[in-house]
């Protein structure tokens, strides 16, 4: 019982030391390499890295070309079998005001290892709130409206069943 109790806070440890020591700016660059293949870019004024966390501040997000989105603050949080990624303060350029709610207060992205096919996504903002999963597998991003008071400008595009309203794309 001591061997598996040693060789458990071993493996504790090293995955602790992992975590911390992981090059956090470094994977972020490479995300953004990869991003800017597809023409998606990225300028933040600021980064600040912590121990379980990479931080951007007042981020600016172009897709060829144009500016779409400026973001207060993006956190990523990684555990390695848990990953977070919080939006905060999300601002849509108003050339997007049909079709999308401008302003996002808070958005949550979580993908864990317990149920790698899927991402969580969950956001407040002036739409109220809602609720989606991301299937990695078969390429669908479904949202569910919970609060369908504020999102008569965006009823053209949902549709509705039993649990609501709600948005469905393939990537």
């Amino acid at each position: 019982m001591q061997m598996v109790k040693n060789i458990f806070m071993g493996l504790l440890l090293v995955w602790f030391i992992l975590i911390i020591l992981m090059p956090k700016q470094e994977l972020y660059y490479k995300l953004e390499q990869e991003l800017n293949k597809n023409d998606i870019i990225i300028n933040e004024k600021r980064i600040e890295e912590g121990l379980f966390s990479l931080t951007l501040y007042d981020s600016d997000v172009y897709i060829k070309g144009i500016k779409l989105a400026t973001v207060k603050k993006i956190e990523f949080l990684t555990f390695l079998a848990y990953t977070r990624i919080l939006l905060e303060e999300l601002y849509l350029d108003d050339s997007l005001k049909s079709m999308f709610p401008t302003q996002i207060d808070k958005a949550k992205f979580i993908h864990t290892a317990l149920n790698p096919i899927y991402v969580d996504i969950s956001s407040e903002g002036s739409f109220g709130k809602l609720s989606g999963i991301v299937n990695l597998e078969e390429r669908v991003v479904r949202v569910d409206f919970n609060n369908t008071e504020n999102i008569n400008n965006l009823k053209s595009k949902l549709q509705k069943d039993k649990k609501g309203w709600y948005y469905e794309t393939s990537f």
